[in-house]
Formats: structure tokens, sequence, C-alpha cells
């Protein structure tokens, strides 16, 4: 009887040996694990203090780069790749891709502006300044002085001297023999903590106008005010002259933007087809952005397109500020555990969607214009045309809120997909006004539509109405 009770002894111990070895296993996976959280503090820890062991001190508006970069070698590194301006994505990139050559209605949407002779993709930050002073749109011989504003790490320095005022009120020709160096470090970080800063006044100028304290902003909201300095939407106010303003004191949605240039009685400039007054919306990416679900859900702007990079055991922030398509394991794969050509479908297939609704309120909006000119034309009068122009004032900024943004919507895609419902809705309720219009006239047949199916043919169209070709084109019936 004695022999099972030493079997049965035996199997126990055997047991216990193995929930023990489990349990040490199981031990071990723990230490493991708080041991990489501990390092990745450690880094964070690292990362805060790296300042006070810099090498070379830094000048309250020093403006070279490369002067951080002995400091901050990665940073900068990471940074010279916005040089690279041969990535294209389906609808981005740094490829400074013709926008008029691929949509010849843009044209006649921004007849009578600059936009109309020259509208490109943006290239990399490092490409800002030489884009900038080499854009057709520049007027001579005297052009605002506010348009270097977000251009150069040079502008604070001048800004500091000048005075903000005398700075926007100045001849940009003049300005940029004073400037030489493209956006960097400093537009963002204070020299002495690198802590992030705001270097352009017209930011805190905005939250102050909505009741707000920008020095309230916690770090990683700040991770995407740095970017809301220039990727915003905003305009010259004349008193002071040319002064730059974010037009939020109602908010920043389209709606209160549109209703506060209404109030102000702005205009960017009169379409020469329809006489409406045009509001050219420029890129309002944060805006956006704060409508989607990735700002709801607490991510900022460098999350995406400035995430955590590690190289030889040291964790910092890419500073190759690019699309997050082209970055996509460091990007969205660190919380969207897909493949990363099904992620890339996924993004594609929702700026697709909004690309179709885009091409669907431009249309609309041409037509629109078209048809203002033939109401015109009938001898319809301004308290006729005076409704409809202001519906297609507001579906052109609608349209253009999206069209303007980076991203072909996905920052925000329903917020995308609503505003050009809304911009579609207001054109096609414009032209039923003027179809009516057209009727008490006498014209009862569609007005005649131009060819603008490329650019050069567009630009001919809009040129007929500005009076700068001897022709003139007829569009009634």
């Amino acid at each position: 009887m004695s022999k099972p009770k030493y079997k049965h002894a035996k199997k126990e111990a055997s047991k216990s040996t193995w929930v023990g070895g489990i349990v040490t296993l199981l031990a071990v996976i723990a230490v493991v694990l708080l041991g990489l959280l501990a390092v990745s503090i450690m880094e964070r820890r690292w990362e805060s203090q790296r300042p006070s062991m810099v090498l070379t001190p830094i000048a309250d508006w020093e403006p070279d780069n490369a002067v951080w970069g002995q400091n901050y070698p990665r940073e900068y590194e990471s940074y010279l790749q916005t040089r690279v301006d041969d990535t294209l994505t389906k609808y981005g990139g740094a490829f400074p891709r013709d926008y008029l050559e691929e949509d010849p209605r843009q044209v006649i949407l921004f007849a009578g502006y600059g936009f109309s002779k020259e509208y490109l993709q943006a290239r990399g930050h490092y490409h800002a300044l030489e884009d900038v002073t080499k854009t057709k749109r520049l007027k001579v011989p005297y052009n605002a002085g506010t348009c270097m504003t977000c251009k150069s790490t040079d502008v604070p320095r001048l800004m500091d001297s000048m005075g903000v005022e005398a700075f926007y009120a100045a001849n940009f020709h003049d300005l940029k023999k004073e400037v030489s160096h493209p956006i960097g470090c400093q537009d963002c970080h204070d020299p002495r903590t690198m802590t992030l800063r705001i270097t352009r006044p017209a930011l805190k100028e905005a939250f102050t106008a909505m009741g707000k304290d920008i020095n309230n902003a916690t770090h990683q909201e700040m991770r995407s005010l740095v970017c809301a300095q220039c990727h915003v939407e905003y305009y010259f106010k004349s008193d002071p002259k040319n002064y730059l303003t974010f037009p939020w004191a109602k908010g920043t949605t389209a709606e209160n933007m549109i209703a506060y240039y209404d109030e102000q009685d702005f205009a960017d400039y009169v379409h020469p087809i329809s006489k409406v007054r045009i509001v050219k919306a420029q890129h309002p990416d944060f805006e956006l952005f704060s409508t989607g679900v990735h700002a709801y859900a607490g991510l900022s702007c460098a999350d995406c397109h400035m995430p955590y990079k590690s190289e030889g055991g040291i964790k910092f922030t890419d500073h190759h500020v690019q699309s997050p398509l082209l970055n996509v394991a460091n990007s969205c794969a660190v919380c969207h555990r897909w493949e990363e050509g099904r992620l890339i479908a996924r993004v594609q297939s929702i700026q697709d969607k909004v690309q179709n609704a885009t091409w669907q309120a431009e249309d609309a909006l041409v037509k629109a214009h078209f048809d203002v000119g033939a109401a015109m034309e009938a001898g319809a009068t301004e308290a006729q045309l005076e409704a409809a122009r202001q519906l297609i004032r507001h579906a052109q900024f609608q349209w253009d809120y999206i069209s303007a943004s980076n991203g072909m919507g996905f920052h925000s895609p329903q917020e995308s997909m609503r505003l050009l419902g809304e911009s579609l809705n207001k054109s096609q309720e414009a032209r039923l006004l003027v179809s009516r219009i057209l009727g008490s006239k006498g014209v009862t047949g569609s007005p005649v539509y131009p060819d603008y199916a490329t650019r050069d043919r567009a630009w001919r169209v809009i040129q007929s109405f500005t009076g700068q070709v001897n022709e003139t084109i007829s569009l009634l019936p």
C-alpha cells in the first residue's frame, strides 16, 4: 500500500515544480516589462533634460538651423530631409504638382486672383522661403510684407526689431533682402529650454479674441498649436495695414468664419464673371483637424506628421515633416495594427470620396458663376442678383475650405463631406434663383457655358471677362 502513496507524492512534487516554473516565467516577464517602462520614462526625462547639457549656446533669435543642429544633430538631420521634393502620394507628398493643370475648373473659380495664375502643391519646409519668393502670385512693385510671416526663421527677429505692425506694412520685396533662412527650429522652440513656444503673434491674438489664454495650453496641445501658427485660415486686415488676422472671433468652424467675414464686409477679390465678392480660403488644416476623430482622441499634428523615432538607442522626434502615408510604420501603425497596404488603401478610399465630392461642388460653382454672368448680360439688376451672389460667396468658401486644406479631407472626413454637400446645395440654390431671373427676362434656355476643359482654354475664358484679350463671350442661349 505504501507504493501508491509514494507515486502520488512524486506526482504532487512534479506538479509543484511545473507551477513554480510558470510563476517564475511570469515574474521574469513582469520584470522585463517594468524595465522597459523604466527605460521609456528615463528616455523622456533625458529628453526634457537635454537642454541643460547643450554644448553650444543658442541666441534668442538664432535663425540658422545648422547652429541648432550642433546640439540636436538627429533632429537637424531629419529636418534636412524636407529638402526632398519628389515624393508623391495619391493626394499629397512634397512634389509641386500643378493643381490648375490637373483641375482647370479652379482657373475659373479663382478668376481675377493670383491663384488663377499659379497654384502648386507646397513642397517641404526647407523650400518655403524659396517658393514664396518665386511664386507668380507675387505683385510687383508692391506686395504685402505679411506674406513673409510663415516662411522664415528670420521673421521673429524682424518683428522684434521693427515692430509687428511695421513688419506687416512693409514691402515684401524689401523684406526678402533681410531673410535667408527657411522655416526651422526657432519658429517652434525656445533656444534655452527647447520647450515649444509661439513665435507668431496672430495665433495668440486669435486666442484672445475667443476669450482664451494660449498660455494654459498643455504640452500635447502645443504639439498642434505650433503648427497652427501657420496652417490655418487667415486674412490681412486693412487697419492696421495688412495686419495678419485669424477670423476666429466667432469661432473656428467654416460657418463661424464666413459669418465673421460677412460682418467685416471683407473680400479677397471680386469675381470678374459673376461679380461675387470672394473670400479665398488659405489652408485651414488646424481648424479642420480640430473637428475630426483624431483630435477627439487627443492626438496632435506631431503624432502623425512628426512621430517619434529611435536611433542608436536614442528616442527623438522626427523633424522630417511629411505625409504620414510616407512613414506608415511610425505614424498610423503605432495605433492601427493593420498591414501597411491595407492602411493606405483605407485612407485613400476616404480621400477618393472627398475628391469626388469636391469635383461635384466645383462643377456647380463654375456654372453658378456663368449663370450670374448670363443674368447680368440679360439685364438683371444688382438687387435681383444679391441673394444668388451671397449664396455663391458662401458656397465657394465652403468648397475652398476643404479644397485648400492638406490631406484631401482625411483630417476630418465627416466635416469635409458636410461642407462640400452644403457648398453644392448653395450653388444649386443660387442657380435656381438665377434661372427664375433669366426667365423674367425672356431667356428660357440654359446659359451657354464656354469651353474650359484645359488650363489654357480656361485661362482664355477668364481673360475675355477681364478685358485682357480682344474677344467677348456671350453666355446667353
